[in-house]
């Protein structure tokens, strides 16, 4: 099967779940005998590992579509001054530069991106579809996510082939938009949701909310839990002597990290020695709130047991996660997954999670954790030390998890259960 997966880049700022979530995808249906081909939207693609094909060049390059919002000289421009924005050095550049980005403006720009024909963009929006058309003629062409149904139409139009849509955290960026927007860009996001053949959501939870939210018959949506590649992830050893907490996400309030270093500091006195080793991913928009953070351990006397690695790579985040005893994700937000439930798991590190969205029903299906009530550093705090006061019973956690996600969440499952997704895509409008 021909498949275009059409796939916001990152440009390398911050730890981008859809984007390992879609490169591992690519690479399982690929090592399965099909041709995915992979088509970059916005900014250059963040490739956690090397993907099997070449990427196509961007389309709805960031500079562009931002240029074309704002001024409509640049809705007519020739495409060879299009072409220069679309660089992929200026286009890194320009995602260093996301944190400056105002809440209307990019309020603004995401209703303009899901009203497709209708949108600033639709010179952007006839390029993909006759470039799909023309040059890859796939079978199907899967979104990446919600926010880009507003291509559909026309690609479906244009390319006369079903599109799938998968479903991960939409909500917690529509939620997050300021009002009048907030309510435009969901109500759009549900009319433009008739173009899509099928959705694809990564949890259970998930699932229900946005067949909730969307207003989706339950034959238009299907679950497919994410995957990892299990090479490379072990457990240490031995555990880390001190113990050490570790976080794998995104360095913002959103993700809960000055919960977690709160109840990190009140730990201490319990468990000398104890560190906090914080990695995933950091934007520009990020460094106020982690110096902060710096400011408050400082404070507390533990700067020391503090240490910060943004922006790590597949291997270096396996080496990190072998050095955890325990990892913590206290999401302010219910999540749709958490990819770094299941890397922790495979490398026999227990996780300690807030009992909301999707984490319940992966602590369920792995074992390999515990649950506390969220936002609340206290219960965090008492949520690790019971694993932090019992070496035993963490190890016999993490070995737990390891074996579930080797047997249930490999990303050669999640590929097969897709493709599954798909051809029933293909027959409902065959």
């Amino acid at each position: 099967m021909r498949i275009a997966f059409l796939m916001p880049g990152a440009g390398g700022t911050f730890y981008c779940e859809n984007c390992i979530r879609d490169v591992a995808l690519v690479r399982a249906l690929h090592q399965l005998g099909h041709e995915p081909i992979t088509v970059p939207m916005y900014l250059p693609l963040q490739l956690d590992e090397p993907v099997p094909v070449e990427p196509a060049p961007v389309f709805f390059g960031g500079i562009n579509v931002y240029l074309q919002q704002k001024l409509a000289l640049f809705r007519r421009t020739p495409r060879w001054l299009d072409r220069l924005f679309d660089a992929p050095r200026l286009l890194r550049w320009a995602a260093r530069k996301a944190g400056m980005t105002n809440p209307r403006d990019l309020a603004e720009t995401t209703l303009s991106m899901l009203r497709g024909e209708e949108g600033r963009q639709v010179k952007e929006l006839e390029r993909l579809a006759a470039w799909l058309a023309e040059e890859v003629r796939p079978d199907l062409v899967c979104l990446s996510n919600a926010l880009l149904l507003g291509v559909a139409r026309r690609v479906k139009k244009t390319v006369g082939t079903p599109v799938v849509c998968s479903l991960q955290d939409e909500d917690i960026f529509l939620d997050g938009l300021p009002e009048p927007y907030r309510h435009e860009a969901w109500a759009t996001v549900g009319e433009r949701a008739r173009d899509a053949d099928l959705f694809v959501a990564v949890s259970h939870y998930f699932a229900a909310t946005m067949r909730e939210r969307l207003g989706l018959a339950a034959e238009r949506l299907r679950v497919v839990h994410n995957g990892i590649s299990p090479e490379g992830y072990a457990p240490a050893p031995s555990p880390p002597e001190p113990p050490v907490v570790g976080f794998l996400e995104r360095a913002c309030p959103e993700k809960g990290l000055d919960i977690l270093v709160e109840a990190f500091l009140s730990l201490r006195e319990r468990f000398p020695g104890l560190r906090l080793r914080v990695a995933g991913g950091m934007s520009a928009g990020d460094r106020a709130f982690v110096r902060a953070l710096r400011r408050r351990v400082d404070r507390r006397g533990a700067s020391g047991a503090v240490e910060f690695l943004p922006n790590l790579e597949r291997e270096a985040r396996q080496e990190f996660l072998r050095s955890l005893s325990v990892l913590s994700v206290p999401a302010r937000h219910p999540e749709a997954f958490g990819m770094y439930v299941l890397e922790a798991l495979a490398s026999g590190v227990p996780v300690v999670l807030p009992s909301r969205g999707a984490f319940p029903e992966l602590v369920e299906t792995t074992g390999g954790g515990v649950l506390y009530e969220p936002n609340e550093p206290p219960a965090l705090a008492d949520a690790l030390s019971g694993l932090l006061g019992d070496p035993g019973r963490a190890r016999e956690l993490g070995r737990r998890g390891r074996q579930a996600v080797l047997e249930s969440f490999t990303i050669e499952r999640t590929a097969r259960k897709a493709l599954e997704a798909y051809q029933a895509a293909l027959g409902r409008t065959g």
